[in-house]
């Protein structure tokens, strides 16, 4: 829809999870506060992402939506309440961000999900999402604006960590992912750690609290390397990140981390495939790794918890000397 932004003066954008479709949504603030600096941005996201947006110049006010479903502002200087907008765009589009929105009176826009294309993509692998944009360029095509050529961006002020701070050629690892179907195999993560440290490499871990068990298994189980798994303190991981040198990970929301620093980045590919959009965003340095010779991919558009068909090729043809190959490929 197009927008007639001379008559706009305050907008809430509302992207309430999760992590990557928050991050996603950078690019469109972005823009619009280039192309349109008088206009003041609020954004309401869930309690626990508030650190993604926190540091973000394009947000006027941030407000957080608790558990109890109770709204408030993220810094104690901002504005207690919701305020009165020209503008509302609705990116998350279910049915709470519309019980949201329709109490607040006002013009509303909605990002369209195309969830009919999806799930005949995923049930009968009829494709219409062939050449699909990107999600941050459907973000964009809510309100027709124009992207500019950067990434998503996350800013974060705290110090890199002690245990890697005078460290070189460092690989960090985000081994986890929610869904099991997205989750690169244990073993292999432990076979590409080894190759990694009999190599010579600095390997670092990281993941939030979801990411606990996997962290400690690969850590216990490979000598020498570095776990710096914590309980969601996204900030420091962004920190910490900025020291790597190249970062493997899955379809997950640490991927579009990465990608906001440009670092080289090889994303593993799983049930999901790079049709859905949450591929890391005007990142020129990340590398996809799929297996493209399947018939049964993809077989969600959010992961599942085990493989329908019971093999899991989608992950296990992926050997682990196929990504050791790559990060010397692109550390070299």
């Amino acid at each position: 829809m197009k927008i007639d932004f001379k008559k706009i003066k305050n907008i809430l954008v509302i992207r309430l999870s999760s992590l990557g479709d928050i991050l996603l949504t950078t690019p469109l603030l972005r823009a619009i506060k280039t192309q349109y600096p008088n206009v003041k941005i609020d954004f309401l996201a869930k309690q626990e992402y508030s650190d993604l947006m926190i540091n973000n110049p394009n947000i006027e006010n941030l407000f957080l939506l608790n558990k109890d479903g109770i709204i408030n502002p993220a810094k104690k200087n901002s504005s207690t309440t919701l305020g009165q907008y020209d503008l509302i765009i609705d990116l998350q589009n279910n049915i709470r961000s519309r019980r949201i929105s329709s109490k607040l009176r006002t013009q509303i826009v909605r990002f369209k999900k195309y969830s009919i294309r999806k799930l005949l993509l995923v049930r009968t692998k009829i494709n219409l999402m062939k050449d699909f944009p990107s999600i941050p360029e459907r973000y964009a095509e809510t309100i027709d604006i124009k992207l500019d050529d950067k990434g998503v961006e996350i800013i974060s002020y705290k110090e890199t960590s002690k245990e890697i701070k005078n460290l070189k050629k460092i690989i960090g690892i985000c081994p986890g992912s929610k869904h099991f179907t997205k989750r690169y195999p244990i073993e292999y993560q432990i076979n590409l750690c080894k190759l990694l440290v009999e190599n010579n490499f600095n390997v670092v871990l990281f993941g939030g609290k979801l990411d606990k068990e996997i962290c400690q298994e690969i850590s216990e189980r490979v000598q020498h390397i570095i776990n710096l798994q914590n309980d969601d303190d996204i900030l420091q991981t962004v920190a910490d990140m900025k020291m790597c040198d190249v970062i493997v990970c899955n379809d997950s929301g640490l991927m579009h981390v990465a990608s906001s620093f440009n670092k080289k980045l090889i994303a593993i590919f799983g049930s999901t495939v790079k049709e859905f959009g949450f591929t890391p965003y005007n990142c020129p340095n990340a590398i996809i790794v799929e297996n493209e010779n399947l018939n049964c991919r993809p077989c969600s558009h959010i992961g599942r918890d085990s493989c329908p068909k019971f093999h899991f090729r989608c992950m296990k043809d992926l050997k682990p000397e196929i990504i050791f190959n790559l990060i010397r490929q692109t550390n070299g």
